[in-house]
């Protein structure tokens, strides 16, 4: 077994070391949190693999907060639009950030983002100086995040072959992956993989609003487009999600649903992982406070600050003051709620090693908002989650953590400190919880492949094969009528139609001639 697992790695590698010289690479990250933390660990992957990458990155914004910084392996190209520009979309981000935590998430509001998003698009686009250059460098391949759609149209315009990165799990977008209605839920239906009837019914209904929602996010760059594309060829979000040579999705079959896949899809769920270091002795002192009890470790993202809401933080401290654990809570203190007196066994930290703490032998459970990075992060290490989802694709990941019975979800409106240390205890006691993340961590763990070897395999596949065409189903170049067949169905519903009318008249015919013969018998 080991040997044909060697054989394997072997004959997936080779094409890649294969090549005459290392390609030249454009990875795009337009936004920030995990999104940009994810963009990151792929061009590291790349460019420590032998090839030459360069970040095109947005240097700062309302969604890129302060991470702690770290030199780059790869060549970064930054850039920042016109000042008014960044207020106005601080401040919408920042409400959109508001009206999340108090549980009024709203489509419009995302909408708006994504309008002021169209809008920096656009400034980009305008900069000849950072166009000209990008295009004079040549680059083999372009890499996109797609929660931004600009990514995209800066690949077309560079007449560049791209491929995508999904961050969240597949029902977030549709770009032409098989989905059947009966089993693979559509995004924001809350629903799972066994359906019932009603629920098959929700479904379908809901499909309908998913096709609409996604018409309206992507019109919302329809402006930009007519004015940096000539008439003629000015391309079609839709049709441009589906010419991306590879998916790579940010997930894995440990925690999604399985679901038909296209051969230009592939998973790389768990790519966030890095070999594990000691954590800072400050935080392996205060773990050790707590001797066999462990500690429970909390991290709400890196987008939301759940510490500036007085209530929520109340809430959370009352309910970690009942746990016997330590709590490492990260938080920016300088956000920290006046006249709030902290639980004597939490620790509160600007930022904390999120990986190595997951993989330390003392943690018991990881009370996290849902994010996929995160999620993943914890299914590597099988650590039992409570969610606390905020917006966004985490009310269903934390669906998906529940389904497969790692970990439990309170929605943000009903956080409670009775709830969130009843909720606590229950997983930290029930031991199905810990086999359950434990028996994930494993599905994760034993594919051939790492998920960074994975990556880097299919995009030197499609280097040395000049593209994936040959990966793609011909539907992707299909009408519309006759992908469903539509066209058959009304020449078999004609045929039928027909074949009922001739028959009808020969009958007719045949009545008509017996009631002729019978007349002239009786004559």
């Amino acid at each position: 077994m080991a040997g044909q697992c060697v054989l394997l790695l072997v004959g997936f590698l080779l094409p890649g070391v294969l090549l005459s010289e290392a390609a030249k690479i454009l990875t795009i990250s337009t936004v920030g949190g995990s999104h940009h933390l994810l963009m990151d660990r792929v061009s590291q992957i790349l460019q420590g693999h032998g090839h030459n990458v360069t970040m095109l990155n947005h240097k700062r914004g309302p969604v890129m907060p302060d991470f702690k910084k770290e030199e780059k392996s790869y060549q970064v190209i930054g850039w920042l639009p016109p000042e008014d520009h960044q207020r106005e979309f601080k401040k919408s981000f920042n409400f959109f950030l508001e009206e999340a935590l108090c549980g009024r998430e709203k489509f419009e509001n995302l909408l708006n983002i994504l309008e002021y998003l169209a809008l920096q698009c656009n400034h980009f686009l305008r900069r000849k100086d950072i166009m000209d250059s990008l295009k004079n460098e040549n680059f083999d391949m372009v890499i996109v995040e797609t929660f931004d759609y600009c990514p995209f149209l800066i690949a077309e315009k560079l007449e560049k072959p791209f491929v995508a990165i999904l961050p969240t799990s597949f029902s977030s977008l549709e770009f032409g992956l098989p989905s059947p209605l009966s089993y693979v839920p559509v995004f924001h239906s809350f629903l799972t993989d066994h359906m019932d009837f009603w629920g098959r019914v929700k479904n379908f209904l809901m499909s309908f609003s998913f096709c609409r929602r996604q018409w309206h996010q992507q019109s919302v760059f329809d402006n930009t487009i007519k004015e940096h594309f000539t008439e003629g060829s000015r391309p079609v979000l839709s049709h441009l999600l589906r010419k991306a040579e590879l998916w790579f999705v940010n997930s894995d079959f440990a925690f999604d649903f399985a679901q038909p896949l296209l051969p230009n899809t592939v998973y790389v769920g768990g790519l966030m992982e890095k070999p594990i270091k000691p954590v800072p002795q400050d935080l392996e002192n205060f773990i050790a406070k707590f001797g066999d009890s462990g500690f429970v470790l909390v991290a709400l993202g890196s987008m939301v600050n759940t510490c500036q809401n007085q209530e929520i933080f109340e809430e959370m401290n009352n309910a970690f003051a009942h746990l016997p654990q330590g709590v490492i809570w990260k938080c920016q203190c300088s956000h920290l709620p006046k006249d709030v007196h902290l639980a004597a066994n939490v620790k509160i930290v600007d930022w904390l090693p999120q990986s190595d703490l997951l993989a330390h032998p003392s943690i018991r459970l990881f009370v996290t908002h849902g994010g996929q990075n995160s999620i993943m992060e914890a299914i590597q290490h099988g650590v039992p989650m409570v969610g606390i989802p905020v917006f966004g694709d985490q009310p269903e990941n934390m669906i998906r953590v529940e389904v497969k019975k790692f970990g439990v979800s309170i929605p943000l409106k009903k956080l409670k400190a009775e709830t969130l240390a009843l909720k606590m205890k229950q997983i930290m006691e029930d031991e199905r919880y810990k086999s359950a993340a434990v028996a994930a961590s494993i599905i994760l763990r034993s594919h051939p492949l790492s998920p960074a070897q994975r990556l880097v395999g299919w995009i030197d596949h499609v280097l040395q094969t000049g593209g994936a065409a040959h990966l793609k189903p011909y539907v992707f170049q299909q009408p519309w009528h006759e992908q469903y067949l539509l066209d058959v169905f009304a020449f078999l519903l004609g045929l039928t139609l027909g074949t009922l009318w001739l028959c009808r008249g020969l009958l007719g015919m045949a009545v008509w001639w017996l009631r002729g013969a019978r007349k002239v018998k009786e004559t």
